[in-house]
């Protein structure tokens, strides 16, 4: 394998357990240079204790971690320090320093490296300036604004040039308009940069916006894995399913309490849809090709990752059961997953 194509981390079967309960239990996975994965869970799964083991905050029980080549899980104190200088972190509630101003909190992983004072400044200005907020350097971090105070934060991370960028649950603390600034501040970091982040979240909102692949956790396990795009368009686990139902369509609650499973003037159909497929007139074809007229009760489609991704639901008349098998035969044949819901 080629250098290039080696994984910057690598986790293999990493396991902490705190008394009889397995916190992470048995996770193995790589994270490539330059792409931005993320990790995304309900509170419990065992997110924030995986991000610690992975900075060495916490000692593994079992398994390995590998960053950029090296087995770091089993590192004495001293080395896990000057590996920890190579992995950023920001966190939920910033964790700035209040008694000291803002070029200073940024400058304080350099200060604790032993670079000069002048080195330590310039730096902390550069990387004001990368994040938006350079005219901010001489003010206090009660001063600052939650956005700003992650904006330092982010600065702070960034001071030693690490090699990697965690992010724990950075943006669930701010409104979403301030979440979205983020992210677009993450984005361009990654972009130009080239810099590789790793964000914990339990939002999907925060990895469509960003991430690249995602791996969903459960209770301390990797219940679903792979490119943000595929698991949006086609959820397979449970957990999975649950986590999107925040930002997905929903079947209307008048529409839902009146499904019948066996009869009804209309049939209720959940579709979901994706790639050229979604990009195409499909109800118009439906018609065109099989006679009947689909409506859309609720709905739309998506784009992720430059892809789209589409959920519907939709009432074809039931009058003519060949003819509604005909249709539903025909959407089954176009989309990632068709299903009769019922009838109203």
């Amino acid at each position: 394998m080629k250098d290039s194509e080696k994984p910057l981390l690598e986790l293999k079967r990493i396991c902490r357990h705190f008394a009889q309960t397995a916190a992470v239990d048995g996770i193995s996975l790589t994270v490539h240079k330059g792409e931005i994965l993320g990790i995304i869970g309900r509170s419990g799964a065992g997110k924030s204790t995986l991000i610690r083991c992975i900075n060495g905050l916490e000692h593994i029980d079992n398994g390995e971690i590998f960053f950029e080549g090296e087995n770091i899980s089993r590192l004495n104190d001293d080395a896990r320090r000057l590996i920890r200088r190579r992995i950023g972190m920001i966190f939920q509630h910033f964790n700035l320093l209040s008694s000291q101003c803002i070029a200073d909190n940024v400058a304080l992983p350099l200060k604790l490296a032993g670079e000069s004072k002048q080195k330590r400044s310039q730096r902390a200005l550069e990387l004001l300036d990368l994040v938006g907020i350079a005219d901010k350097a001489n003010y206090y971090p009660a001063q600052l604004s939650g956005g700003q105070k992650q904006r330092v934060g982010i600065a702070r991370a960034l001071a030693a040039a690490p090699g990697i960028l965690l992010s724990d649950e950075a943006t669930s603390a701010l409104d979403p308009e301030t979440t979205q600034s983020i992210l677009e501040l993450l984005a361009n970091i990654n972009r130009q940069m080239g810099l590789t982040i790793v964000l914990i979240t339990h939002e999907m909102e925060v990895i469509r916006s960003i991430a690249g692949r995602l791996v969903v956790l459960d209770r301390g396990k990797i219940v679903e894995e792979g490119q943000v795009k595929d698991i949006f368009a086609r959820p397979q686990n449970d957990t999975t399913k649950s986590l999107l139902q925040a930002i997905i369509p929903a079947l209307p609650p008048a529409v839902a309490a009146r499904l019948n499973p066996v009869h009804g003037h209309d049939a209720i159909i959940e579709l979901h849809i994706s790639g050229a497929e979604a990009r195409k007139p499909f109800l118009n074809d439906l018609e065109a090709e099989t006679g009947m007229v689909a409506r859309i009760i609720q709905g739309g489609i998506d784009t992720i990752q430059d892809e789209a991704v589409g959920h519907f639901f939709l009432a074809i008349t039931a009058a003519d059961k060949q003819k509604l098998d005909k249709a539903c035969a025909w959407l089954a044949r176009r989309s990632d997953k068709s299903e009769v819901l019922g009838y109203v």
